[in-house]
């Protein structure tokens, strides 16, 4: 594996050069590996424990982007344009509680650690949960599953911005009916899965409209 060594100016130029994208070029699309090289990098993102609470179904067909307008308010100009449209899922609490069948399969049969270490891991991670977290109702463990989640988006996004896509992510919908939709259209199981964000991946129609702002560091970093 070779050390990354990627010029510091190239990845400030991708961060500057990426804006929540408003209206892809509709005709301009992502080729398999593009998208695929995307996914792989939320694949690759990390996550409390390394539980991987997460979940992206990728909508292509036309119809089902039809059925996700009513429910997504801030999704109806990205579901015409985008080339391609994910749809990132969280576990809730049947799947991440520290005593769920997910959480063995994941210690026993993806990381495969010994049983010594599965016994300590289940301790700590019922300790981060019970007494660090307090994460002592389904709400609370889905909120902690979206932080994960939202990991791989920052990641699946600067990825694309550092080879030139451009993306948006999307928190505009109705959360209880779009997971009905999900539920009734998409085959999810909503009792294991909620929905935390849209994304939208494709090329910009125009460049944005105004040059990105924000606070200057000294105003949002402390050196002690």
């Amino acid at each position: 594996m070779n050390t990354p060594n990627i010029a510091q100016e190239d990845i400030l130029n991708a961060f500057n050069y990426r804006h929540a994208t408003k209206e892809f070029d509709a005709s301009k699309t992502l080729t398999d590996n593009q998208i695929n090289f995307i996914l792989k990098t939320a694949n690759l993102s990390p996550s409390s424990f390394g539980f991987e609470p997460w979940h992206f179904i990728v909508v292509q067909d036309k119809a089902l982007r039809e059925l996700l307008k009513p429910v997504a308010w801030g999704a109806p100009l990205k579901l015409d344009t985008a080339s391609h449209f994910i749809l990132g899922l969280s576990m809730k609490a049947p799947m991440v509680k520290h005593d769920s069948e997910y959480i063995m399969h994941m210690m026993k049969d993806v990381k495969q650690l010994p049983t010594d270490v599965i016994d300590m891991y289940s301790k700590f991670y019922r300790e981060f949960q019970e007494r660090d977290f307090d994460l002592d109702t389904d709400k609370k463990l889905f909120d902690w599953s979206s932080k994960q989640t939202y990991i791989a988006l920052g990641n699946m996004m600067t990825a694309a911005a550092l080879t030139g896509i451009d993306s948006c992510p999307i928190e505009g919908f109705h959360q209880e009916k779009a997971e009905a939709l999900l539920k009734d259209k998409f085959g999810v199981d909503t009792n294991k899965y909620g929905l935390s964000f849209m994304a939208a991946f494709g090329y910009r129609k125009a460049d944005p409209e105004f040059a990105k702002s924000r606070r200057n560091i000294e105003d949002i970093v402390t050196w002690k």
